[in-house]
């Protein structure tokens, strides 16, 4: 008799520890049984290797990194566990976050309800430092094409997360895996709007993952001048997006608004990166924003506007 084909590849990125052993435990503690578990050692100071040695579980597989990936090329640690997935279904879980123990089992429920798609989202709650839910993100439909998807989300209407997501993993590597932006700014945004396709996204309100809120948490507040690359780079591929024709008159009538959704929303994340940046050193930065204005595709306008609010603000 052949073995039982593995049904989930759950990849954990670690380079904090603090969290690591609970979430590892949220994981190996799941209601349904048939999965890996691909832990990665970003080169990390911290303990990543004396905590999995605590764990004695035959789906776990320990990688290490030789040097550190770091935060601007994170996305290669995400593609890195991916190459080595074996499972049907793929799934990045954040090193500080936790799985509910009917997270695998509610999206066993998604997938045989919707089997024809490659992409698959929950609903969250938000933790604190103590594992205590405090917020929850917002409910979606049950279903929903890619330009409903994108249309909530620009708009604001959306709080999500990449430990949210499941994938359908041969897709995801015939799509060359996660979408590669400096940061990862987005990158898990614009992966799932390509593995939406012409076939969507179907989700659950059921919040069986959470995500952590901690002074741990590593935020996205890197080098201002590679979040706008990465912010010109997503402004491209939605203008490449565009350039497709949706199947179905909905869909048709969402895109027509699409294209000055879009600009607000890249133009209002420029302004704030420029605004951020102005917070830690007003002089240099405004500077050097104005010296290379064009190699971000700013105007004087955005420039003036992100000064003013951090002045006034």
């Amino acid at each position: 008799m052949e073995p039982e084909k593995i049904k989930f590849s759950i990849a954990i990125p670690a380079y904090k520890s603090i969290y690591l052993l609970d979430c590892i435990k949220s994981i190996l503690n799941q209601n349904y049984k048939n999965f890996e578990l691909i832990i990665l050692n970003d080169c990390s100071p911290n303990p990543i290797g004396e905590i999995v040695q605590q764990i004695k579980d035959d789906r776990l597989i320990y990688l290490n990194n030789e040097i550190n990936v770091g935060a601007e090329k994170l996305v290669l640690n995400w593609n890195k566990c991916l190459q080595i997935a074996t499972g049907d279904y793929f799934i990045i879980m954040g090193d500080d976050d936790l799985m509910e123990p009917i997270y695998l089992d509610e999206f066993v429920k998604l997938i045989e309800k919707f089997p024809n798609l490659d992409v698959y989202h929950c609903r969250s709650k938000i933790i604190d430092e103590n594992s205590k839910a405090f917020s929850l993100t917002p409910s979606w439909p049950e279903f929903e094409t890619v330009y409903d998807n994108i249309w909530h989300r620009i708009s604001g209407h959306r709080l999500q997360y990449i430990s949210d997501f499941v994938y359908k993993t041969k897709t995801l590597k015939e799509n060359n895996g996660f979408y590669y932006l400096p940061l990862a700014w987005a990158s898990d945004d614009i992966t799932a709007y390509i593995a939406c396709g012409k076939r969507g996204i179907a989700h659950t309100n059921n919040p069986v993952f959470n995500y952590r809120q901690s002074r741990y948490t590593i935020s996205s507040t890197g080098n201002p001048f590679l979040k706008m690359q990465a912010a010109i780079m997503e402004e491209r591929w939605f203008n490449d997006f565009l350039k497709n024709e949706p199947i179905n008159e909905v869909d048709r009538t969402i895109k027509s608004e699409l294209k000055e959704k879009i600009n607000k929303y890249i133009r209002n994340k420029k302004n704030a990166i420029i605004k951020d940046s102005l917070k830690k050193d007003l002089r240099t930065n405004l500077l050097n924003w104005i010296r290379f204005k064009t190699k971000y595709e700013l105007s004087i306008r955005d420039l003036a506007t992100s000064t003013l609010k951090q002045l006034y603000n």
